[in-house]
């Protein structure tokens, strides 16, 4: 988690859109405005609630990896179709693993920088 990766998030959003737009939707412009405006807001925000410093890249990166499950469901949208309440649960399911995975994966960040500032303190 000491290094910022940007391969596998890059990958993950364009497969996303490529998925999106294999079900018909063209959304390429949203997802990577809504993925930019996220990554900058979100880094500001835990920054401020922060003492390490956290960069955009670094936010970008968990994001990115945290988007997977988003990523497989629009994967299943391409060959069934998510109207009703099996879409609704499968997104509802989704987007909590998503949100659970990327506030345990800031928390770890979040930890792991405190103990190296810790460590450089000594």
């Amino acid at each position: 988690m000491d290094d910022t990766d940007l391969a596998g998030p890059l990958l993950f959003c364009l497969l996303f859109g490529s998925f999106l737009l294999a079900s018909g939707k063209v959304h390429f412009g949203y997802i990577y405005g809504v993925a930019v405006l996220g990554c900058v807001g979100l880094s500001g925000v835990l920054n401020l609630m922060s003492d390490t410093e956290l960069s955009v890249a670094r936010t970008a990166s968990v994001l990115g990896y945290s988007l997977l499950p988003m990523v497989a469901l629009s994967s299943l949208s391409v060959l069934l179709s998510l109207k009703g309440v099996v879409g609704l649960v499968l997104s509802v399911t989704s987007v909590l693993w998503c949100t659970l995975s990327s506030s345990k994966l800031f928390v770890a960040v979040g930890q792991r920088a405190m103990e190296k500032e810790g460590r450089e303190r000594e």
